[in-house]
């Protein structure tokens, strides 16, 4: 009989582990320090970054950071002591939950401990195995992971394309109906990796020809996008075709956690059937009073001026890389992918440059979260930036691009990933 553990330690580790060695604590597990924000300490220098989801600025605010220590100093971080159904609940869980959902003009809201987790549960209890999922192909892991849960027929569109997305949805409605079963459409608001919106009002549309249920993952666009920063669906005017409507924390709130709204009855049945909710510690005070402190931030009048700062800092940096030739392909939100042609060695050494030399950090994205032969420098926009940020950004892609060209970081050397 194999051992499991020897068949793990004789794997190369996938595309990705098989480099473990060399590249952890430098492209693998970096350690950023300091405060966070656009300017932090990497190895002991400091780096302009480009890294971190905190759209909104929040991670640093003043008020922010005095409600995150007052309630610490008051809760501590084991208050309330349980899972939410046994002994964790409190008025202010319930403060928040009301919060989101007049925020999201929904009913009702539940509130998350883990947005990951929280999303892969949410999949989970919605559905029943004569029920029939559609689903973008690009969508983020914890979507895949809750639709890999689902023991039922499960099918998926190629991304952002209305006319397969209708096409795999005539399919799914008319198995759920002979089946005796209902659709659950799930897409995305913003796709992080590649910083383009969701064509949820496209899909919202198909309601009147098709009887289903959408679901968004609206992570990288909830506090951010639309008028109010109620999200994609508020920014493409579709908030009342949108049935469940799903919020993290890990971005524009720069803290941990997320949020469903939707119909009271319907999130009532989520309280008493989320499995990773029901069986996991309940999220702590210091956490819920911090992030009612955000989501006030997100909807006052300082919130608006910084979105504006953000979205500034975003058209000025992809208008530049435009200019320069780079291509961000379908990048509306505040993310930004500079698609460079490259391999994996290129990669690295093209980042270690980048780290070394011009003292800029932003995440490098290879295969196999894309294919292969080409390379991905994730540029995230915050309000924190300022433009003289932006304008020594583009210089430096540009002079990084020129060696690119000229064959400077040819060679498939994986020792080059070595940092001494």
């Amino acid at each position: 009989m194999l051992d499991i553990f020897d068949r793990i330690e004789k794997d190369s580790g996938g595309p990705i582990g098989q480099y473990f060695d060399q590249a952890f604590g430098y492209y693998m597990y970096p350690r950023l320090e300091g405060e966070l924000g656009p300017h932090m300490m990497f190895n002991g220098k400091e780096m302009l970054n480009w890294s971190l989801n905190n759209y909104l600025g929040l991670a640093n605010h003043p008020e922010v950071r005095k409600a995150d220590a007052e309630a610490a100093a008051q809760w501590g971080l084991a208050y309330p002591m349980g899972a939410r159904m046994m002994s964790g609940h409190t008025r202010y869980h319930e403060k928040l939950e009301k919060m989101f959902a007049d925020f999201e003009k929904k009913e009702d809201a539940f509130l998350f401990n883990f947005g990951y987790q929280g999303i892969v549960s949410t999949i989970d209890a919605l559905t029943s195995r004569h029920d029939v999922i559609v689903y973008d192909a690009e969508c983020h892991a914890c979507l895949l992971d809750g639709i890999r849960l689902h023991i039922g027929s499960k099918y998926k569109f190629r991304h952002n394309n209305i006319v397969d997305c209708e096409k795999i949805l005539a399919r799914a409605c008319k198995e759920a109906d002979e089946n005796g079963g209902g659709v659950l459409l799930i897409t995305e608001g913003v796709y992080g990796m590649t910083g383009a919106m969701g064509i949820l009002d496209q899909i919202a549309a198909l309601k009147k020809k098709y009887n289903f249920r959408i679901l968004i993952d609206d992570a990288h666009g909830f506090g951010l996008l639309g008028e109010h920063g109620r999200g994609t669906s508020e920014q493409l005017g579709c908030m009342d075709e949108i049935d469940l409507y799903i919020g993290a924390f890990a971005k524009s709130m720069a803290s941990i956690g997320g949020f469903v709204a939707g119909p009271h009855k319907i999130i009532n049945y989520l309280r008493a059937n989320l499995r990773s909710q029901m069986y996991a510690k309940s999220q702590p005070m210091a956490f819920v009073l911090g992030n009612i402190k955000r989501l006030e931030i997100i909807m006052s009048p300082e919130g608006d001026e910084l979105r504006r700062k953000c979205w500034e800092i975003t058209h000025a940096i992809q208008d530049g890389f435009k200019k320069e030739g780079f291509d961000i392909g379908e990048a509306e939100a505040c993310v930004t992918p500079v698609r460079i042609l490259g391999g994996t060695a290129q990669a690295t050494k093209m980042a270690k440059d980048l780290r070394e030399n011009y003292r800029i950090f932003c995440s490098i994205v290879v295969y196999p979260v894309i294919p292969k032969g080409m390379v991905i420098f994730r540029i995230v926009s915050t309000a924190a930036h300022t433009m003289e940020d932006v304008n020594y950004t583009l210089n430096a892609f540009k002079e990084i691009k020129a060696k690119l060209d000229a064959g400077y970081y040819d060679g498939d050397d994986v020792a080059a990933m070595t940092i001494e």
